[in-house]
């Protein structure tokens, strides 16, 4: 949205391709007190803004998925889901990424049946319930901050020896004595009958299986970047992010950027991805006038 805005604002012909607006912003982001401007507002709330605020500019918006991205001459060919095609000068990639897996037993067998990847969308089911989040990340203990006031019970489930959210996460979810830290802990298999009621783990100090009875499972472990479509334009690391120059967001192929959590970048936040997406929208302009010049 943030690329869209700017490639208005500087007069280029703009052109977004979206199978929906939000993505983890509107789908995990409960409480958000980091983003400037605002000291404290929903996901959802800053999804629509800045919604409303792209919907002003000159920009064309077409909900559909992109399947697949080439380059014909001095051309970009994309394709999307419903086989429609288009030509574009520069492409910005920004299609962020989607739930990391667990890959155990269990897992796909109760998706949707108490295994769960967004706890703003199915937090409200598990009332009163207990519950594991796996994952002891920034993600992890904010789900475990949205779920405090729904569920009974909140074990957090980390592989390492301490958590790596920060601290001002861990001090909130702590608060109450709801959510109990369970570290040393790989999760080996989901269990349950029509519905999840177990988790076993294994506890890497003494290498035994341990049960604990939960009615829901909310996954946190990361996320891997949506970027299959893209795959004989860019380069990749070993996560599958796309290898960038980072002052432009320019990817190996010239006239194609990327922006977001898509890109090998550290600091997955919505402000950086924000920035990226101006950024790559300034560099496709000036991409486009140099091309011009020559």
């Amino acid at each position: 949205m943030t690329a869209g805005i700017y490639a208005s604002r500087l007069g280029l012909k703009a052109f977004l391709i979206t199978r929906d607006f939000g993505g983890q912003v509107a789908k995990k982001a409960v409480d958000i007190k980091n983003y400037p401007g605002f000291k404290k507002i929903s996901g959802l709330e800053l999804v629509q803004k800045m919604k409303e605020h792209l919907r002003v500019q000159d920009v064309e918006i077409m909900i559909d998925e992109v399947a697949k991205i080439k380059k014909k001459g001095k051309e970009f060919l994309v394709r999307t889901a419903s086989k429609k095609e288009f030509g574009s000068k520069t492409l910005i990639l920004a299609t962020g990424a989607d739930p990391r897996p667990l890959e155990v037993p269990g897992e796909k067998e109760f998706l949707g049946k108490g295994v769960s990847y967004c706890a703003v969308c199915d937090g409200p089911l598990f009332k009163g319930k207990v519950v594991a989040v796996i994952g002891g990340g920034n993600a992890g203990f904010e789900t475990a901050i949205f779920l405090k006031n729904i569920a009974q019970k909140i074990y957090i489930l980390e592989s390492g020896t301490e958590p790596r959210a920060f601290a001002a996460n861990q001090k909130i979810a702590k608060k109450g004595g709801r959510a109990e830290i369970i570290t040393n802990a790989v999760l080996k298999e989901i269990r349950g009958d029509k519905f999840v009621n177990a988790v076993i783990y294994e506890d890497k100090k003494t290498g035994k299986e341990k049960e604990l009875k939960v009615e829901g499972v909310f996954v946190e472990i990361g996320h891997q970047p949506a970027t299959a479509y893209a795959k004989d334009l860019v380069d990749f690391n070993e996560r599958d992010e796309i290898k960038v120059e980072f002052e432009t967001c320019q990817t190996k192929t010239p006239g194609l950027f990327a922006a977001g959590d898509l890109n090998t970048g550290p600091f997955k936040q919505i402000v950086t991805a924000a920035g990226e997406g101006a950024k790559a929208a300034l560099a496709a302009y000036n991409f486009i006038q140099k091309k011009a010049r020559q």
